[in-house]
């Protein structure tokens, strides 16, 4: 599909003008939503006194009876030479499940706090137009997991909760955010000016377990009406991690539509900024894609606007 004439609208006006904008952003929306309440949830105790949770991302019991633990901290405490509590176990294991189930990079785009953060400067950045910056390799994350583990063996310590963000944030809104702050600003800075999409793409290793969690999950997007594109390119200027998109997007005959990537954070920010409705959710096994009945749809020329 040849792009050739074709001048770039902005990102989503077209699902905007298709969709409304509830449309153009509904998984945008919910996502935040997502974060507010997994963060409420922690935050009911200290500041209202209402204990449904007690703890935080890192580990929690839930209405008393219902442990919630995050696997990588359970790691790097083995590693540690520390052997975690049944109780522990078992709320690491569910989470793993559920995780490995749904999509482990969903963590990334539906509960981590720091999301807001790297998605609020990769918005200035674009606005301000600044350059693509360094980029490091992605498997970079991958290095940084596998360093952790090994501080973590080798000092006996959880490594990463030291600095952990999400951690430091959790515990900054009970007792003050004080330093927190700093931190917070230097990730902005960072994804702003010195990487694009680089904390959570390229650094954090949070994100990376996660993706190996969720190398098999269940939960996918598919571009299951990718004979509709109509080559905007506008889920490539959205999507956390676009090159998960190629594959899916651009694949011929029989090839699978689904994005089958362990980096995809199922944020459905291409679902959401696609006028042709190309990309929807559904599961691993479903790898069917429609052909588009509607004559206009299939004939559509590209986009074309003022120069």
């Amino acid at each position: 599909m040849s792009t050739t004439g074709k001048v770039h609208l902005p990102t989503g006006q077209e699902a905007l003008e298709k969709k409304g904008w509830f449309g153009a952003h509904k998984y945008l929306v919910l996502r935040r939503l997502s974060q507010a309440f997994f963060l409420l949830l922690f935050l009911l105790g200290p500041w209202f006194g209402i204990w449904w949770v007690q703890g935080n991302l890192a580990g929690s019991m839930t209405f008393g009876f219902l442990p919630l633990n995050d696997p990588l901290i359970l790691a790097q405490m083995m590693a540690a030479g520390h052997w975690p509590e049944t109780t522990a176990l078992i709320g690491g294991l569910i989470v793993l499940v559920a995780y490995a189930l749904i999509g482990g990079r969903v963590y990334c785009s539906w509960v981590c706090p720091i999301n807001p953060v790297t998605d609020a400067a990769h918005w200035l950045h674009v606005k301000l137009g600044l350059q693509k910056g360094w980029q490091p390799k992605r498997s970079a994350r991958l290095w940084i997991l596998a360093t952790v583990l090994i501080v973590s063996a080798l000092t006996g310590t959880i490594a990463w909760e030291v600095i952990n963000p999400v951690t430091m944030v959790h515990r900054g809104l009970v007792f003050g955010m004080g330093f927190v702050w700093a931190l917070v600003a230097a990730i902005f800075v960072f994804d702003l000016v010195v990487a694009r999409r680089g904390w959570c793409g390229h650094v954090c290793p949070v994100g990376a377990f996660y993706g190996l969690i969720g190398a098999k999950s269940l939960l996918r997007v598919s571009a299951v009406r990718r004979d509709a594109c109509d080559d905007c390119m506008d889920c490539y200027e959205v999507c956390p991690e676009n090159q998960v998109i190629s594959p899916a997007l651009r694949g011929k005959g029989a090839s699978t539509p689904l994005i089958l990537s362990p980096d995809c954070t199922n944020c459905g920010r291409c679902i959401d900024v696609c006028a042709m409705d190309v990309f929807a959710f559904t599961h691993r096994f479903d790898d069917h894609v429609e052909t588009p009945t509607d004559a206009a749809a299939t004939s559509r020329p590209p986009k074309q606007t003022a120069a």
